[in-house]
């Protein structure tokens, strides 16, 4: 399987586990019973790291269909070389510290890595549009 290929499961898997972590964070908060219930009553605001977890998740699904697409555009067209490999890891790095800078709290790195991670899509999407 190529690199590219591998970085879309991964980048899934990831996704995935944002999903999951952020939920039973939010359900620890909340209880069980939230959990389980429509949530339609009204709730205090999220703890700091379950909305900033919450947050970043919402980041990477607004960013994940563009990746995928990249990557999914190279492999299919046989467009992948060095350039597009480095553009999947430089993008799943970027979003993996991305969530961990996110969840700690720490804004101008997050904001950094944000912009890495879309650079890495630039480069698995240049050898497309050169």
């Amino acid at each position: 399987m190529s690199v590219e290929m591998t970085v879309l499961a991964l980048g899934c898997v990831f996704g995935i586990v944002q999903v999951f972590v952020a939920a039973q964070l939010q359900t620890r908060q909340h209880g069980l019973a939230w959990s389980l219930s429509s949530r339609e009553v009204a709730m205090p605001p999220p703890t700091p790291l379950v909305g900033r977890l919450k947050r970043a998740q919402a980041n990477f699904l607004e960013t994940f269909p563009f990746a995928a697409s990249a990557l999914l555009a190279v492999e299919i067209t046989g467009a992948n070389d060095a350039t597009t490999e480095l553009g999947a890891i430089v993008w799943l790095s970027a979003r993996l510290a991305f969530w961990f800078a996110y969840a700690i709290g720490i804004p101008v790195l997050r904001s950094a890595l944000f912009a890495t991670s879309i650079i890495g899509i630039g480069l698995v999407l240049w050898p497309l549009l050169a």
